[in-house]
């Protein structure tokens, strides 16, 4: 499968709970923190969900 590099661009400080949950169940602490992940289903959804605080980029 290929992998994505997922970028926390923007702080979830002040949005929703769910949000919150999303970005650290992704592997992302931090501000400017990155991770590879596959390209799967299930990570894109979550990825959707919080499109407005990341960074996707093929790798």
């Amino acid at each position: 499968m290929a992998k994505i590099k997922i970028t926390l661009v923007k702080s979830p400080i002040g949005y929703n709970k769910k949000q919150r949950a999303i970005a650290v169940s992704l592997g992302l602490r931090k501000l400017h923190s990155s991770v590879m992940q596959e390209d799967t289903p299930d990570i894109m959804g979550k990825v959707r969900k919080i499109a407005h605080l990341v960074k996707v980029e093929q790798a």
